[in-house]
């Protein structure tokens, strides 16, 4: 898992100059492998290559280098750019393991001081976001505002981590969850789903009314999510094959665990 930079208050360790390059090129070619390897409906690398979030991708590795060498304006910029081209908004201090995948992207924040983990999957209109300002102007210089994702978890739709907290490993942050507490590694944080009764036996059925649908609440919107720890009978959370592929995995446990659709 990656670790801290110099925004976050930790030295850096100067790169060779010969592998600056090689590195980066080799980063940018694994992101447009997985695309290719979790979204289903991409068939080869060139149809990735019009992927709707792999230029906010291959803009922030760009982008965090420069970062780390204090040109910020520049690394600002291409992050703006970014932004307006896909929706997509990730500080360039961000920090993003090997191996994202960022779905569809749209309305997508990571915060400045933001640590993700390798494999980790990104539904969109995920937050990873510091709790107010009123909060982070009284904290110390270099200390961290923004949440630490660990390695193979699943963000879903809609899903909310805020302030300095640690998500871990494999752990899932289902649909419209907020979280504000750590999470612990396997953990789920689920929002609340909505119960659906059937109607009276021998009745019609429902006739679809769009008048007031502005009027109804989304499912689990609003709520605090339950947290559940990993159980030792039940073991880690299981993920599919092929993470990404349409929509989010089904935690064990029940039908309605599930972290997102796409």
């Amino acid at each position: 898992m990656y670790q801290p930079h110099p925004a976050h208050g930790c030295p850096a360790e100067p790169t060779p100059r010969g592998d600056r390059p090689r590195g980066l090129l080799r980063t940018l070619e694994e992101d447009l492998r997985t695309i290719v390897e979790r979204d289903p409906s991409i068939r080869n690398r060139r149809e990735a290559l019009l992927h709707p979030v792999l230029p906010a991708m291959l803009l922030h590795r760009v982008a965090h280098r420069l970062y780390r060498r204090d040109r910020r304006l520049t690394a600002r910029l291409l992050m703006l750019l970014a932004r307006g081209f896909t929706g997509v908004e990730i500080h360039p201090g961000a920090v993003l393991g090997r191996r994202v995948f960022v779905d569809h992207g749209a309305a997508v924040v990571i915060g400045e001081t933001a640590v993700v983990g390798d494999d980790v999957t990104i539904y969109h209109q995920v937050t990873l976001g510091a709790v107010g300002w009123w909060r982070d102007n009284r904290r110390a210089g270099g200390e961290r505002r923004h949440p630490v994702i660990g390695d193979r978890v699943v963000l879903g739709v809609g899903a909310t981590v805020l302030g300095p907290v640690r998500v871990g490993d494999d752990a899932v942050i289902g649909a419209r969850a907020l979280v504000l507490g750590d999470v612990p590694a396997g953990g789920r944080a689920l929002a609340p789903v909505r119960a659906v009764s059937p109607g009276p036996p021998g009745s019609p059925g429902p006739r679809p009314d769009h008048s007031h649908a502005e009027d109804r609440p989304l499912v689990g919107a609003g709520a605090a999510p339950a947290v559940e720890r990993p159980s030792p009978r039940r073991g880690q959370v299981s993920r599919p094959a092929r993470p990404g592929a349409g929509h989010a995995p089904q935690a064990r446990g029940g039908a309605g665990e599930a972290a997102g659709m796409t």
